[in-house]
This record gives C-alpha cells, structure tokens and sequence, in this order.
C-alpha cells in the first residue's frame, strides 16, 4: 500500500475552524457545569443541547447543502469532537451526526437526512458500540422487513428517533423508536449511556440492500473522529493538571517545580501534542481521499490505537497528579477517566486496530 507522493495533508486548522471552535466551546462552557455532568451518575437528566448545537449547524455538518446541511468536511467535524473531548457533554453528535450520518450517505438514502440536518431527527446505528470497521457485524433476524433479534451495548439508543438496523438478508433497516424496547443500561461513563435494544417483529423500512459496506464507513468516519474527542480529554487533563501544579505547593515550594514533575509533564505534554497530530492527519486524510481509502484506513489505524491508549494515560495522570482533590467525587477528574476508558473500548479497541495497521501497512506477522 502506498500513499500519493504528491499527497500532502493540510494538518493545520483555518481560520473557519477556529471560528467553530470557539463558539462550540462558548456554548459548551455556558451551558455544562461540572455538577450537571456529576450528577447524571445519579439519576438526573443532562442539559439539553442538541436544539443549540443544531442551531449552530452541528447536526448537519456532514450533510449535503442540497438536505439542508452544511456540506462540511470531516476535518470540520473532528474540531467540534475535539472539543465534546474537553467538556464530555451527553450528546449525540459521534452516534447520529457522524456515524448514522454518514451510513445513510454512504447507502444513498436522503429520507433521513433533511430531519437529520435540522436536528429534529437524531438516528443510532444498532450494533454494538464496541463494534470496529474491520470485523463481521451482528445481524437481527430479518423476514419480509420484520426484524426480531436483541442488540446490546447501542450508544446514543437513549436519544434515538430512529435507529439503523443490519438485518440478516444483508440489508440495512430504518426503524422508528416507538417500536422498539430499549432498556438503558449501567454504564462506566454516564454521559454516553448505552442501552439494549430488544426487536419483536418490528417493522423497518429497508434503506439499501447491501448494508454492511455503508456500516463499515459508518464505523471507519465514527474511529477516525472518535480519535478527535480522545486528544481533547488529553488536552482538558494536560491543561488543567498544569495549571493546578502551578499553584499547589508542598514542603514549601511549588508542586509543578520539582523536577520529577516537570518531566512527567513535558512527557505528557508532547504525547498529547502527538495525539492531536495523528487525530488531525485521520480526518484531514479521510476529508481529502474519502473514508473508504487505504490511506484513510491507515491514518484512521494509527490514530484510534495512539489516542485510545494516549486518553487513558493522560486522565490517570490527572488524577493522581491532583493528588487527593484528584480523588474526590467533586472534582471533574474522575469524568475524564471514564470517558477515556468508555471510548478506549469504543469502535474497535487500540489493539484491534493495531491489528489492522499491521495488515494495512503490510507488515509480516
């Protein structure tokens, strides 16, 4: 496999981009407070932000201006990921607006699509968020567009107007919410519940014959942005841990001066920096060669495996490093932690994708 050699992706964000960021995290830093997303781990509903996010265009920034989208890039979207990765705000801007999303364009069905980019609708794709772009998906039992089967672990179910079921004929299903039983379930991070979905002879109308080529790009645009929000809980734990060692002080001195602590940070300062490289050069390459292309396989490869792990590093950094405030239940810690945890296993887990790269970058075993 090769790349083009004339191939060079523009890894540096545009003004536009910036522009986006900064009123995505205006309305996330108004709209978010630390208890609000603490409190979800009791029970209580989170803020609604979809008919904001929806209103800035988020919902269809993948959609095409002709469906009442934005007609924007992946690259576009990874910036609003990474920043749901620094305020880990329930939404379902990964499930519907990036992975449902883009099954429907892939399967040429525009039915969906118009509700989608408005924000009125909100789709889930029913397999398993554990499921990754590079193995056999589950099926539900398909016979004359009734489908009959349970599915388990379905990320964003909770929202869901509509979800988008692989049927065991190889076609891909559209099913309305109301005809199916979706039972939440306890989950490690709370602001991405996942939910089972349980199928008795439901009706769905049948979006494309062949849906697990549109399933896989789903999945394969769903790592690549996922990799996106994992460098923003890197960059939320560096930032804030650095800030906080600048000011505590112990024996007399500043904690962050000692040197033992210094290099712990520039370590994980310049992986993170690395993290946001790689989740860039996945939805840059994805944008320009299309998510279905071996270099974009490659890319979204080595991104989901370094950020995966990367996440989950920098969170128990954190932690511990905010010695013990870095423990308690008040402290927004402990929220990083999780979501890192929840989405090192999301869409394909670092070592499945590693995996892949191997064959991807035709490596011997």
């Amino acid at each position: 496999m090769s790349v083009a050699a004339d191939y060079v992706p523009h890894l540096v964000t545009d003004e536009a981009e910036e522009d986006l960021r900064a009123a995505v995290r205006d309305l996330l830093s108004r709209r978010v407070s630390t208890d609000a997303l603490i409190a979800a781990y009791d029970g209580a509903a989170p803020p609604d932000l979809w008919r904001e996010m929806a209103g800035l265009g988020l919902a269809g920034l993948l959609i095409g201006e002709q469906h009442g989208g934005a007609g924007a890039t992946p690259a576009v979207a990874a910036v609003v990921l990474e920043e749901l990765g620094a305020i880990p705000a329930h939404t379902p801007m990964l499930t519907s607006a990036v992975i449902a999303t883009t099954v429907l364009e892939e399967a040429g069905d525009t039915e969906l699509l118009p509700g989608l980019a408005d924000g009125s609708v909100v789709a889930a794709l029913a397999v398993p968020f554990s499921a990754d772009p590079y193995s056999v998906i589950a099926t539900v039992a398909a016979a004359d567009a009734r489908l009959s089967g349970r599915v388990q672990s379905v990320a964003g179910a909770e929202d869901a107007h509509v979800f988008l079921v692989p049927g065991s004929d190889g076609a891909l299903y559209a099913v309305p919410s109301e005809s199916v039983v979706v039972t939440p379930v306890t989950s490690l991070d709370m602001t991405r519940p996942v939910s089972d979905l349980e199928f008795d002879g439901a009706e769905g109308r049948r979006v494309s014959d062949d849906g697990a080529a549109a399933i896989r790009s789903g999945l394969a645009m769903g790592a690549a942005l996922l990799a996106s929000e994992q460098a923003g809980i890197a960059r939320w734990c560096v930032t804030e841990t650095v800030a906080y060692l600048r000011q505590r002080r112990q024996f007399g001195r500043v904690v962050g001066g000692f040197q033992a602590i210094k290099h712990r940070l520039a370590d994980l300062y310049a992986d993170t920096e690395q993290a946001s490289a790689a989740a860039r050069a996945a939805a840059v390459v994805s944008t320009d060669l299309g998510v279905d292309s071996d270099e974009s396989a490659l890319t979204t490869a080595v991104a989901a495996a370094y950020c995966g792990d990367h996440a989950v590093r920098a969170a128990e950094e954190a932690v511990q490093l905010h010695g013990g405030i870095g423990m308690t239940w008040e402290h927004p810690a402990h929220l990083y932690l999780k979501r890192a945890k929840a989405d090192q296993i999301a869409l394909g887990t670092p070592g499945r994708h590693r995996a892949a790269l191997a064959i991807l970058a035709d490596l011997p075993a």
